[in-house]
């Protein structure tokens, strides 16, 4: 597989790590927000030349959403398993505008995961990019969805140590303290787009709509996004979710401000939903 060296940045994939669904399962616990029934074919719709170069293992399509397309693939070598998310183009923007906007969208996630895992966030790493066809390679996570993980514990309480719920709700709060300490806001944070890999540590996912900021306010609305999808997701841990709240401060030294911040927009929040 070739790329244009001006368009493209590669590194050296690591062992193969994490990104879960099972292709071949259509479930309820996929991490993603729409998947497939039947994944498409590579002929079902234009792909970019990397998916459909011989030396790669034929594109599985995972999920789909509005703005991009997610597959899973190989990279440069049928053992380095790689998640390729893809941006088409759109036929009904303006052509000069849609390539600018899928150049910069495509640029600014893969900026926001390299400078992630240079600072030891645990996220995936980025393998290749061509900002001109709008795809990114990125590493393969296996695991489970955050989400799945904590609701078998909450459904088999029995089976479960206590101290394996709360050891995961730590390690969430610490790895999004750990995400703002750089200047980093994910913009869509939920317990299905974090993964728990093979040695149970906790793996950040779907920067698409992530954003660099130091802002408290932008960090605290990151929070209760998160707060809220965990309330709507996992309502009988909802007195939980403290100890991830108790581990961003511990982690991040700025952490406690944010948590005021916070206050002041569960306000807000409140305030929106009984007026309407």
């Amino acid at each position: 597989m070739t790329t244009n060296p001006s368009q493209t940045s590669t590194k050296r994939p690591p062992s193969p790590s994490i990104l879960n669904t099972s292709p071949k399962k259509s479930k309820p616990s996929s991490p993603q927000t729409m998947t497939a029934d039947t994944p498409p074919t590579a002929s079902s719709f234009p792909l970019p030349k990397i998916l459909t170069n011989p030396s790669s293992t034929p594109p599985l399509l995972i999920t789909q959403g509005a703005e991009s397309r997610l597959y899973k693939s190989t990279y440069l070598t049928p053992s380095t398993p790689c998640a390729l998310k893809y941006r088409p183009p759109k036929p009904w923007r303006h052509a000069t505008l849609d390539s600018r906007l899928r150049k910069a969208r495509t640029t600014a996630e893969a900026k926001v995961l390299e400078k992630c895992h240079r600072q030891g966030v645990p996220v995936p790493a980025v393998y290749g990019m061509d900002i001109t066809q709008g795809w990114m390679a990125i590493e393969w996570i296996d695991g489970i969805p955050v989400r799945v993980a904590i609701n078998s514990h909450l459904n088999n309480p029995q089976q479960n140590d206590e101290s394996g719920i709360k050891n995961l709700l730590k390690q969430i709060g610490e790895a999004i303290g750990n995400l703002h300490k750089i200047g980093i806001i994910h913009g869509d944070l939920t317990t299905s787009n974090m993964m728990l890999n093979p040695e149970n540590q906790v793996i950040l996912i779907d920067f698409g709509l992530a954003a660099q900021s130091q802002s408290d306010e932008d960090r605290a609305v990151d929070l209760y996004v998160l707060e809220r999808a965990f309330m709507s997701t996992h309502p009988r841990a909802e007195k939980e979710f403290g100890l991830v709240l108790e581990a961003y401060a511990q982690t991040f030294k700025k952490g406690k401000s944010v948590l005021t911040k916070l206050e002041d927009v569960r306000m807000r929040g409140r305030k929106k939903s009984m007026i309407g």
